[in-house]
């Protein structure tokens, strides 16, 4: 990486955590935020809203990423890049890479995360166990004509894989 994009780096991350630090001035969430950029241009922002929106998924990046998708009308990040003010929690790592930008970069790790009260080391151990080793009840039901949906999408000639 060269010092000029090194720097261009740190200007978006610089972004992402002023919005993380404006986020906490409002009391709309956590000290959280994110930008997604293209072309060296801002196509959108989002913070931490999971306590003003009563929704445990508005999280920085998922905002960010739901506003650049509807403004450039795609479903697809893969000519942008996703700054985050913090290393993405499991549940939007995943939204990253449905996303599928061509890079992420973030300022605090999780264990900087951790130290102030927000641990997602619980979720990152909770995902490889098996089902019904999870701490939540995560209950298989075997039920007839439950393949029935995805036997109809893959004989489908005019779907939009993704």
């Amino acid at each position: 990486m060269t010092e000029q994009e090194l720097q261009e780096h740190k200007r978006f991350l610089t972004r992402a955590i002023e919005l993380a630090a404006q986020n906490m001035q409002t009391g709309k969430g956590g000290p959280f935020g994110a930008v997604v950029v293209r072309n060296g241009e801002i196509v959108a922002e989002g913070f931490n809203q999971v306590t003003s929106a009563n929704d445990p998924t508005c999280h920085a990046e998922v905002d960010a990423i739901r506003k650049a998708c509807k403004k450039l009308g795609t479903f697809e990040l893969k000519d942008c890049v996703i700054y985050s003010s913090c290393e993405p929690c499991p549940m939007c790592l995943g939204a990253i890479y449905w996303a599928r930008p061509k890079a992420l970069y973030f300022a605090a790790d999780r264990y900087c995360a951790a130290k102030h009260g927000f641990d997602d080391k619980f979720i990152y151990d909770e995902i490889p166990l098996p089902a019904d080793k999870r701490t939540i009840p995560t209950i298989h039901i075997v039920l007839d004509g439950a393949e029935t949906p995805f036997e109809v999408w893959s004989a489908r000639t005019d779907k939009i894989t993704y």
